[in-house]
Formats: structure tokens, C-alpha cells, sequence
């Protein structure tokens, strides 16, 4: 006989609780193409649901993007960062679907044209994704490729430029599933630019000397400043918590090493929590801009996942 629990935990008083609910939530990166019995490619007819059936109430997903996007605009960590259009319009394209403009450098700054690229409803943006939508910008002579999803593959947050062109990539938040339910403000973080990591790989002696170890250390994160059109990297303040995977597959991000940041004491309120004192040495090792040293991995790759305090994240995949 099993009981399954659904928001019901059991409860235990004699332990003190440091942590909030939470789930887990994944995308997959994969797409499957679909086979008949002859094994042959089955290619679905791209009618919208709503034509098939009358009856069903007309939604469209970009559509309802493009109205967030047009109030809230494109955030970043810092204010200064934002991009708040001054249109934004339908385009008739087969991947960009918005023209926006924005003007660079604040309100007196030269005006910008964007186009703008928005990702699957349910699913992940692909590199060979963006490669195609900043070519159709180029092609339209825009200045900018934004880019809107909800999540990015490992290859895809590598990808920061074709030619003359800058791929933003905004991270939308998942409260854009209920677009039609949210109230339209340009105070929510609906869409999020936070950058790649900036890491050192240097070397390293393993615990009892062993020669031709990796650490790692983070310098912050690169990301993309409207006011002057270049890349700057910010400073490790704004990284919440970052990751290692010493030995990444391609498949699945396994943390093997976790470490957690901050301007301020984040373990303070724990202290205050747990009413006992956190011992310096282990919280020293986990409030670290630097890795402890690990072996060359094995598949040749390591990833870093960096999480910041609104609680975006990116990964990027490095070959050692």
C-alpha cells in the first residue's frame, strides 16, 4: 500500500526548518521527431489548435508575450541596464516576430532597432535557433536580436554574436505561462538579461599533492549594457549561489561542487535561525569566489551554473 503526499509533509518539531517550500521544475532540451509505421517522418500539419476547433477560444502565445514586452521591457540586475522600448510592433518574419526600438544610452542616446525572437511556449531555445533568427536580423538590417524564452540550452548561452549583430537573451519568467491572467506593469521582472559566466580555470595540486588538478574562480558575470552597446562584467555581489559539474556529460548538470555569495551575510538570519553558532572554516568553504581543486574530468568538460538574487540563472559549458 503507498500514500502519496501532495503538499502534505510530515511533520517533525524536534527539527528546525531553514527552508521555504519549493519544487523542481525542468524543460527537456530534447525534441523527438515523430515516426510512422513505415518509418517515415511524420511532418504534423501547422494549423493553430484554434482553427481545428471552433469552438476553443483563440490564443496566441507570441501575441501575449509582445504585450508584457511591451510594458514591462528587457531588465537586468542593475536599473541602469534596462531597456524600455519606445515601440514595438508586429513584424512579418519567419522568426522575429517584433520590431522595437529603444534608444541607447538613455533619453538622449542614439535609437536602436531590435528584433525580436520569441522562444516555444513549452521548451528550450537551441543554438542553431538563434543562429537563424539573428541572420533574418541581419538580413533586416536591425541593430539587436533579442531573444525571449524561457530557457536556453548549454550551446545556446554561448552564443553572444553574429558579425555586427548582439544576441540578447532574455530569460522570461514562468508567470508568462499565465499571460493572460497577469496584470501588465513594467515593475515585474518578466524578462531578465543576466550574461554568462566569467570564470578563471587555473591549476591546481589535488589534496595530497596530486599533480594536474582544475579550480575554478568566478569574476562575476558578462552582461550586455544597453547605454553603451558593449559587454561589461559585473562583480561576483550580484551571484547568489554558482555550480560546478567537473565532469559534464552534455546531458544532465550534476552538481558536484555548490557555493554561495553575497554582499551581505547570508548566514547571518541562519545563525539567528538554528540559535547556535555556523562553524567559519565549513561557511568559509562555502562562501567562495574560488572551487576547490578537482581532477581533469574525464568527458574533457566541466559546466558552471550561476544563479543571481531574482533568481535567473545561466550555464556555460568550458572545455578543459
Amino acid at each position: 500500500e503507498y500514500e502519496y503526499l501532495y503538499d502534505k509533509p510530515y511533520e517533525d518539531n524536534a527539527k528546525t526548518r531553514v527552508a521555504g517550500p519549493f519544487t523542481i521544475e525542468s524543460l527537456s532540451p530534447h525534441r523527438l521527431a515523430e515516426f510512422d509505421e513505415n518509418d517515415e517522418l511524420v511532418v504534423r500539419d501547422a494549423t493553430p489548435t484554434w482553427e481545428l476547433d471552433k469552438d476553443l477560444p483563440r490564443y496566441d502565445f507570441a501575441h501575449k508575450i509582445l504585450e508584457n514586452l511591451r510594458t514591462a521591457g528587457v531588465q537586468q540586475a542593475k536599473k541602469s541596464g534596462r531597456i524600455t522600448f519606445s515601440s514595438l510592433e508586429a513584424w512579418p518574419g519567419e522568426l522575429i516576430c517584433a520590431e522595437g526600438r529603444y534608444l541607447e544610452g538613455g533619453d538622449t542616446g542614439k535609437e536602436k532597432r531590435a528584433g525580436v525572437f520569441i522562444g516555444p511556449e513549452f521548451g528550450t531555445v537551441a543554438r542553431a535557433d538563434l543562429v537563424r533568427a539573428v541572420t533574418e536580423a541581419a538580413d533586416a538590417n536591425f541593430d539587436t536580436l533579442i531573444a525571449c524564452a524561457f530557457n536556453y540550452d548549454a550551446h545556446a548561452t554561448e552564443f553572444n554574436k553574429l558579425g555586427r549583430i548582439p544576441v540578447l537573451k532574455a530569460r522570461m519568467n514562468a508567470d508568462l505561462h499565465m499571460a493572460e491572467d497577469l496584470k501588465k506593469t513594467n515593475t515585474a521582472n518578466l524578462f531578465v538579461i543576466f550574461g554568462e559566466p566569467d570564470i578563471d580555470i587555473e591549476p591546481a595540486t589535488g589534496d595530497n599533492g596530486e599533480p594536474d588538478w582544475l579550480q575554478v574562480k568566478i569574476n562575476g558575470v558578462d552582461v550586455f549594457d544597453p547605454s553603451t552597446g558593449e559587454i561589461r562584467s559585473d562583480d561576483p555581489d550580484g551571484i547568489a549561489c554558482w555550480f560546478i559539474d567537473t565532469d559534464y556529460n552534455h546531458e544532465s548538470f550534476f552538481v558536484r561542487q555548490a557555493y554561495f555569495l553575497g554582499a551581505n551575510d547570508p548566514y547571518k538570519s541562519l545563525k539567528t535561525t538554528l540559535k547556535a553558532e555556523i562553524d567559519p572554516e565549513a561557511w568559509a568553504s562555502l562562501n567562495s569566489e574560488t572551487s576547490h581543486p578537482f581532477p581533469k574530468p574525464t568527458s574533457g568538460r566541466i559546466a558552471v551554473k550561476v544563479i543571481n538574487h531574482l533568481g535567473d540563472e545561466v550555464m556555460k559549458v568550458f572545455g578543459v
